[in-house]
């Protein structure tokens, strides 16, 4: 059995976001790809911005894209618990070695100590860096100032003149000056651990061989090192992502747009596609294929062809993707997926009977080939399930007058009442409407009579929409028309 274990680790301070995802991604194709273990854990030691309704968030949407853990807080694992705020007395013990060793030290400056220590470096042009005086006092004592002295933190005593090399996996030998690291914070007291020696103990203990993460956490990797030096655990293997950037280059936040994955299972993208999207973000197969199922990433994938530069997040990319993915749906899956958003945009239920049914799906089957998002689905096809409203002028083909435009709706009556009153198929109408109209102008007849049916400038044709609705609807609309002219 493989001895690779990937972790991917969110604090619950928001719901997913993409990057995050992108990274569990990543790491769930490298353990699978290798016969490896995929785990999940919890980092919410930042107990003031941790809320449980993210976590629900970010395992809900784990498990909607498909990205299932061996090992998790819902699953188990052998290394449980998978939660840092059920870890606090591991890590109580490994700051009291740290300690005791002489490796970390209290630190008593105050918050408006630091600050303007940091304002000063800052205006020196200097690393706002934290060497702290207080390392070298003598341990007894400082154990009796921090009874006293309750706002204090614990450091990590950073050794002087290190040079602190390791090999990247995606981008090579990597080298890092511990004097441009500072003394930082791994405790804000004996049971509350911060960041750094969470992270490192929770990866120690859960037995992770490779880490892969986002190049923002570059800089935290020789911290991560010395603390692994330190406590005497082995050093795993790092590969650092690069970052998701929006359409300007900056990181993916906010401002661009939608950047959870919550969001984006909202506004009617398919897991499918997502997972597909993230994984070429950054990452390229080295072939022509861009349309990857998830078994297939997985046989694929391959870290050494992940990028080092930023990954451009690109809309029209996804919503491309997303249109593939809807077009590989059976009309009866697509019209189960759709019928939601449909029903919330029309703020009606529609009866779930065997003529409803039916008619949905022909609606849905028509907007297939050009959906987007299931969201898309009932601003497109709303017509379809009450009178549309729209001003008498859309109803002018280039210059005809009001006269022409009724003379050209009671020619499509008359068409309909005499030969389309029994059910007939788009290309059946269309060959009635044709021969009907013969060499005249066909766009002073059609224009008219599809935005009669739809009350839009954009749609599909007027023959597959009057296939849907049938004559007696049709022409329900072309008299409700002329009484508007």
């Amino acid at each position: 059995m493989s001895s690779i274990r990937t972790r991917i680790a969110p604090s619950p301070t928001g719901n997913l976001h993409i990057g995050t995802a992108r990274t569990a991604l990543f790491n769930y194709l490298f353990a699978k790809k290798h016969g490896g273990v995929f785990v999940l854990r919890i980092e919410d030691t930042d107990l003031e911005r941790s809320d449980p309704k993210y976590e629900k968030d970010i395992l809900d949407s784990l498990r909607w894209l498909g990205i299932d853990a061996d090992e998790s807080p819902e699953v188990g694992g052998p290394y449980a618990p998978y939660r840092q705020s059920d870890r606090t007395e591991s890590y109580k013990n490994y700051i009291q070695q740290l300690l005791s060793q002489g490796q970390a030290f209290y630190c008593f400056h105050s918050q408006k100590e630091l600050e303007e220590e940091k304002q000063k470096l800052l205006e020196k042009k200097l690393p706002p860096l934290h060497f702290c005086e207080y390392r070298e006092m003598e341990a007894r004592e400082a154990e009796t100032l921090a009874q006293t002295k309750t706002d204090h933190v614990i450091r990590f005593k950073t050794p002087a003149g290190r040079k602190i090399t390791f090999t990247d996996i995606i981008r090579g030998e990597l080298v890092f000056e511990s004097d441009l690291i500072g003394d930082f914070s791994v405790a804000r007291k004996m049971d509350s651990a911060l960041y750094h020696l969470a992270v490192v103990v929770d990866d120690a203990e859960t037995k992770i061989s490779h880490i892969i993460r986002g190049e923002d956490h570059i800089a935290n990797t020789p911290k991560h090192i010395l603390l692994n030096e330190a406590l005497g655990f082995p050093q795993p293997l790092y590969a650092h992502l690069p970052l998701i950037l929006g359409p300007d280059r900056s990181k993916l936040s906010k401002r661009h747009g939608v950047t959870s994955i919550t969001e984006y299972r909202e506004q009617g993208y398919l897991p499918e596609t997502l997972i597909n999207f993230m994984a070429l973000l950054g990452w390229n197969p080295g072939t022509d294929q861009e349309v990857f199922a998830l078994n297939e990433l997985a046989q694929v994938f391959d870290i050494a062809k992940v990028q080092k530069s930023g990954a451009v997040f690109n809309i029209e990319k996804l919503d491309w993707l997303s249109g593939e993915y809807i077009r590989k749906k059976t009309q009866e899956e697509l019209t189960k997926l759709c019928l939601p958003y449909l029903c919330d945009f029309l703020q009606f239920k529609i009866p779930n009977d065997q003529f409803q049914n039916e008619y949905v799906e022909k609606v849905v089957a028509l907007e297939q080939p050009r959906l987007k998002k299931l969201s898309e689905i009932g601003e497109k096809t709303e017509y379809f399930f009450r009178m549309p409203k729209y001003d008498k002028e859309l109803l002018r083909w280039k210059n005809i007058t009001e006269t022409e435009i009724l003379t050209s709706l009671e020619f499509s009556e008359k068409v309909i009442k005499s030969k389309i009153q029994n059910p007939k198929s788009k290309i059946e109408i269309e060959k009635i409407f044709l021969e009907a109209i013969g060499e005249g102008d066909k766009g002073s007849i059609l224009w008219p009579l599809r935005v009669v049916l739809t009350g839009k400038k954009a749609s599909p044709g007027p023959f597959d929409i009057i296939e849907i609705l049938g004559a007696e609807e049709t022409l329900k609309r072309l008299e409700r028309a002329k009484k508007i002219l």
